[in-house]
């Protein structure tokens, strides 16, 4: 069972950042993907970002040019930069990762305050 510890989250004003790690840690014979996705509370997980082992990301249309996902496959972790925040980014965000199976963190609180 791949184990995901995910960091970073906290309190921001509106227009504050926040970057968010995640760390793989287990038997990983292959990444395929890495991301994140955000569950609001009354709400659905929904797909914030994610990147494929080639590196190529997709965003959520709600966040690009806010957002910036990126990978250390020497390290098996997965971050989010997260600048410009809303109010609308309250959420919880969950670690992604997807092996031979997905697998997901225990989320991290991200509340933005108006």
């Amino acid at each position: 069972q791949l184990q995901l510890v995910e960091s970073g989250g906290g309190s921001v004003q509106a227009g504050g950042s926040l970057r968010l790690s995640c760390a793989a840690s287990g038997s990983i014979y292959r990444a395929y993907a890495m991301g994140w996705y955000r569950q609001a509370p009354g709400k659905q997980r929904d797909l914030v970002a994610i990147m494929a082992l080639s590196g190529i990301a997709n965003y959520s249309d709600s966040v690009k040019g806010r957002f910036t996902i990126s990978r250390d496959n020497a390290k098996n972790t997965v971050y989010l930069q997260m600048n410009d925040l809303k109010p609308e980014d309250t959420a919880v965000y969950y670690c992604y990762v997807r092996t031979v199976v997905a697998n997901w963190g225990q989320g991290t609180q991200v509340t933005v305050s108006s």
